[in-house]
């Protein structure tokens, strides 16, 4: 229990870092200054994140569909955008791939999904970009939902796409 509390924390800072502070001055800025980093997102995009991060630790099962039962990378996006938002999403990664707006990987921003060809297919796997080059998502069996860093050489080698379906303001 201590390591999933340890692991919701580390992604909590990394999420909401991709955020940053509120600046008092901001907040009495003229209206033709454009907008800052946090106030580009709505609150849905905020929804989706912290929603993914409360599913930290809750293991992968292959065709899951609860948090109780274990889910599998599809399943953890569309049970997470339901629960934040009441977005219902399709059941594979297959299938949310062909959702919103294509996003080139140097135009990532929080809440976007990512694909990757992990099962010698494309779009076999998806998970929701948090900003900083990591994503949440529920891996494999064996393993639970976590975050990682797409740098890594093995997710940087199968990277399939990205696409945006929480548009911002």
């Amino acid at each position: 229990m201590s390591r999933r509390i340890a692991s919701f924390l580390a992604a909590s800072c990394i999420a909401l870092s991709a955020f940053g502070p509120a600046d008092a001055a901001e907040t009495l800025r003229p209206l033709e200054a454009p907008l800052s980093f946090v106030e580009r997102y709505t609150n849905a995009t905020q929804d989706v994140i912290l929603e993914g991060l409360k599913l930290v630790g809750v293991r992968y099962k292959m065709g899951g569909n609860s948090a109780e039962a274990g889910l599998d990378c599809s399943s953890f996006v569309q049970t997470v955008f339901k629960e934040s938002i009441g977005a219902y999403l399709p059941r594979t990664a297959r299938e949310q791939s062909q959702l919103g707006e294509q996003v080139d990987i140097s135009q990532l921003k929080p809440g976007d999904l990512v694909f990757f060809n992990t099962m010698r297919r494309t779009f076999s796997h998806v998970g929701i970009y948090l900003g900083d080059n990591h994503f949440l998502h529920a891996p494999r069996a064996g393993a639970e939902v976590r975050v990682e860093n797409m740098n890594n050489s093995y997710w940087m080698s199968r990277f399939n796409g990205a696409r945006r379906i929480i548009e911002a303001r």
